[in-house]
């Protein structure tokens, strides 16, 4: 830590405005855009903000004031509510408001928690907290560059969510409701181009918009709407696009189960793996896993890019990027040689809400799906040859998707590594410029 790095109580770096936040009952909130803003982060969305601008949120109730799984101290930006469970601040001329949040997250705030059932920090007790401070142009310079790191893994996140939206809305309507089939069999009893109608549908154009297609993309899309018959057939599961077949999803991947796996001793030096379960899938990291053997059958090691399903609690599919890892007991690793990752991770995915309702049904599902669950799960599959033409319009997205996770994983790494380092003083931003420079 250099000379000039003092130490300050939060409540002197700090202008509190809890005064002005304002809890909403839920029966009574209107929905809208704003954030609603708690304890762990957004809540809600409502249609009405009482802050605009940059705010540092503290947590100011809940177990996560102990347990950390969360971080206690987050950014909420723009238009957006804030009930009573989250302080409310800015930092003053002495501090940088996101440098504030970076120290919070080094900063062991135990001795300023109160309540023995459920941890409460109080306003007086926030205003207490020791805090290490460099002058107030070191604190930007590494708020800066942490906050660089987060602003493109937040920007790496709302791609993906983007990018999610735009294949599943493809998915749902190419293998749910079979959009571009029934557009060619309207056209045909309309007498019109069947397959400019599929077109249509396929890319959201109007005729006008499609003549107006680059050629190459006009053909690539053409070859795809040729690629839907123009009639249907019944199946035992309704009617279904002609030469297609429903396939139940065990039939389509192999949903392998995990194992129950034997703890590991902390003080071990064995290899070892983390263990990913479904509090770990949440998250998205192995941060405070069990550790287990790493001496296990190949296929229950669990790489980045894997779709992981929790197939108890509240069920989940996701694409793993947290790291390598051991397949719990609660998970099935998804996997499959007959269709593409993102067909069974959205066919999966499709799911999920009647999954979702079995396993509600705790008096005859234990809270979980079952085997033949999966197999009474049927999706529409069309044949090899239009598999493989569909994989290039949402294979590219799918690909995007993780390795925007991917990218995101490594920036979490490396302001993870950064953040320690800076806030103490052991790093400072003069030296990091100064490696790069040579």
């Amino acid at each position: 830590m250099g000379s000039e790095w003092t130490t300050a109580l939060l409540g002197e770096l700090t202008v509190n405005y809890d005064g002005r936040r304002k809890p909403v009952k839920e029966s009574e909130r209107r929905p809208g855009p704003f954030p609603y803003y708690g304890a762990s982060g957004v809540v809600d969305y409502v249609d009405d903000y009482l802050f605009d601008g940059d705010y540092l949120l503290v947590a100011e109730d809940g177990e996560n004031l102990r347990t950390r799984q969360t971080p206690i101290a987050f950014m909420a930006r723009g238009k957006f509510w804030v009930n009573n469970h989250a302080h409310i601040v800015t930092g003053n001329d002495k501090a940088d408001t996101r440098f504030l949040m970076y120290a919070l997250a080094r900063t062991d705030i135990s001795g300023y928690l109160t309540g023995a059932v459920m941890p409460k920090l109080t306003q007086g007790n926030l205003n207490k907290i020791e805090l290490n401070c460099p002058p107030l142009i070191e604190q930007r310079a590494i708020a800066h560059i942490l906050g660089t790191l987060d602003d493109k893994i937040e920007l790496n996140r709302r791609i993906n969510q983007t990018l999610e939206a735009m294949a599943q809305a493809i998915f749902k309507s190419w293998f749910v409701d079979f959009d571009p089939v029934k557009s060619k069999i309207a056209a045909i009893e309309q007498g019109q181009d069947p397959e400019r109608a599929a077109m249509r549908v396929i890319s959201g154009k109007t005729d006008a918009e499609l003549d107006q297609l680059p050629r190459d993309q006009y053909n690539q899309l053409a070859t795809t709407a040729d690629l839907f018959p123009e009639a249907m057939q019944d199946s035992e599961y309704g009617e279904i696009p002609v030469g297609w077949e429903i396939r139940s999803l065990d039939s389509i991947a192999n949903y392998l189960n995990g194992l129950a796996l034997q703890k590991f001793p902390p003080e071990s030096d064995s290899e070892f793996l983390p263990v990913i379960k479904i509090a770990q899938l949440r998250a998205g990291n192995t941060n405070g896993a069990d550790r287990a053997s790493a001496r296990i059958k190949p296929e229950y090691v669990v790489e980045n890019g894997d779709v992981l399903f929790s197939w108890s609690g509240s069920l989940e599919v996701e694409v793993w990027n947290g790291g390598r890892g051991a397949l719990n007991q609660h998970l099935f690793k998804v996997t499959s040689d007959v269709v593409p990752k993102w067909f069974y991770y959205f066919a999966t995915r499709h799911h999920l809400r009647s999954f979702r309702a079995i396993a509600a049904n705790k008096a005859t599902t234990m809270g979980h799906i079952q085997r033949k669950h999966l197999t009474d799960a049927r999706i529409g599959v069309a044949p090899p040859k239009g598999m493989k033409a569909f994989d290039m319009t949402i294979g590219p997205l799918f690909d995007q998707m993780v390795n925007n996770a991917q990218e995101s994983r490594t920036l979490t790494q490396l302001r993870d590594t950064l953040l320690p380092k800076l806030i103490s003083g052991e790093l400072t931003v003069a030296a990091m410029d100064q490696e790069v420079s040579i």
